[in-house]
């Protein structure tokens, strides 16, 4: 052989480089891609959650207005009057019935369920049996 060491010349094949840098660019697209999908399937979940509790809220505001509107009529007024304000109306005789004096009120029974105790192999048979 020579003195001379042979220096091994690198051959760049520019169309496998070309095609490496175009993987990896394609990769961190996917990438990129992936996680953009996640954060709209995160964000479109949080929307669908924001319109239940503003359907739910509106629903709400709804009742509230129709409570205050009834609130605020005469007739709401009148019914207090009448049921709650013990007021009458012309032409009426307030009535309001009392107990007779030395009357007892009847005394309220308040019965207890019994328990019933129930073996385990009847526990087994119903989770089994679906009875």
């Amino acid at each position: 052989m020579d003195g001379k060491a042979k220096k091994q010349r690198i051959q760049f094949d520019f169309k496998k480089v070309g095609f490496v840098v175009t993987a990896i660019v394609l990769f961190f697209l996917v990438m990129d891609l992936n996680n953009r999908l996640n954060e709209l399937s995160r964000l479109t979940s949080q929307r669908n959650d924001a319109e239940v509790v503003v359907t739910s809220l509106q629903q709400t505001v709804v009742v509230l207005k129709t409570q205050i509107g009834y609130a605020t009529s005469e007739a709401a007024v009148e019914n207090w009057a009448y049921e709650e304000g013990h007021m009458v109306r012309s032409g009426e005789n307030l009535i309001i019935p009392v107990e007779p004096a030395g009357a007892t009120q009847a005394p309220l029974v308040v019965t207890t369920p019994e328990t019933t105790t129930v073996s385990n192999w009847s526990i087994w048979e119903a989770l089994f049996t679906g009875k």
